[in-house]
């Protein structure tokens, strides 16, 4: 098997050519990727979910929108919490009840008490269910023009308005993807 080199941390962006609905126009966290395959969330998914819907004592923390977000289309029925931690994350000990993936972005338990977390958290967003891709599944994936695999932003995982992510990920990129944020929602009308 050929090595696989990891882009946990970075974002998957649908390209205008995807044509699978669960991720048209979608911006996809990885939070995890190896030769065992990927996982990852959907950063710009809201649902009409409170978060005290379902989650009543993590519903403070959560950013704007207090929305579940749907992380993807595996397993729905269950709950990640992600989560940024601002500072010098390099030399600090992670607080207990998070797990970094990338930089000061990690995974809350949300099995654990939300005090544990309260002080230190500069955003948390609540996905129902994730996306994921077997081994070799997301290189093929690439190969074929799915996806563009940009650098995350802490930003990103908490972005104040999710419909506009698609857009303003592609627009800070420093090269030609810059131009595909300006694509058409329907190519036809153009």
């Amino acid at each position: 098997m050929t090595e696989v080199s990891s882009l946990t941390g970075r974002l998957l962006v649908a390209t205008p050519a995807l044509a699978d609905p669960n991720f048209d126009r979608a911006v996809v966290l990885l939070l995890d990727h190896d030769e065992e395959g990927s996982l990852g969330v959907v950063l710009n998914r809201p649902t009409p979910v409170d978060v005290s819907d379902i989650l009543e004592a993590w519903a403070d923390l959560a950013g704007e929108p207090g929305v579940v977000f749907q992380g993807g289309p595996v397993s729905l029925d269950s709950a990640l919490g992600v989560a940024v931690i601002p500072g010098d994350a390099a030399g600090e000990q992670a607080p207990l009840g998070w797990r970094r993936v990338h930089g000061a972005i990690g995974l809350v338990d949300l099995e654990a008490p939300p005090e544990l977390l309260a002080a230190a958290l500069g955003s948390l967003r609540i996905f129902a269910g994730y996306a994921g891709w077997g081994p070799g599944q997301l290189e093929d994936e690439l190969v074929e023009g799915a996806w563009y695999v940009v650098e995350s932003e802490p930003g990103d995982v908490s972005s104040p308005s999710p419909e506009r992510l698609w857009r303003e990920v592609l627009r800070r990129q420093r090269n030609e993807l810059a131009m595909v944020a300006t694509y058409p929602d329907d190519p036809s009308l153009n």
